[in-house]
């Protein structure tokens, strides 16, 4: 403990500043704006823009059937896949600029557009 010793009172300031600063930047990088639409992309191109202000159930024909994609109250969904894993059906509602669920066997995929999309490691 010989080493406390060593520490000033500015040691201390620089340390807690630096714990504030890290603190509040936590809610600055991680909020995201007002989702507007959902963006569906088949084979990796747009395939529809849906305004997330209007209910709706769309279907998607990929090469081993049809996605159904629903839209309610400013979230939206995939409802039913042909994939045999149904990992983007688990993916459940999507309600935040960013968030995105992959149909990658039937190459379908529909992702939240609009406002601030947050921070995540791929950013990086």
């Amino acid at each position: 403990m010989r080493w406390l010793a060593l520490i000033r009172p500015g040691d201390w300031l620089v340390a807690a500043l630096g714990t504030v600063a890290c603190v509040a930047s936590v809610p600055l990088a991680w909020q995201s704006g007002a989702a507007d639409k959902a963006v569906v992309r088949l084979h990796g191109e747009i395939f529809a823009e849906l305004d997330l202000s209007r209910n709706r159930r769309i279907e998607v024909r990929g090469p081993l059937g049809v996605t159904t994609i629903a839209v309610d109250k400013r979230r939206v969904r995939v409802v039913s896949d042909p994939g045999e894993h149904q990992y983007c059906v688990r993916q459940g509602w999507l309600e935040r600029a960013g968030e995105i669920a992959i149909c990658a066997p039937n190459q379908v995929s529909v992702q939240i557009a609009g406002g601030k999309e947050p921070y995540d490691s791929l950013s990086y």
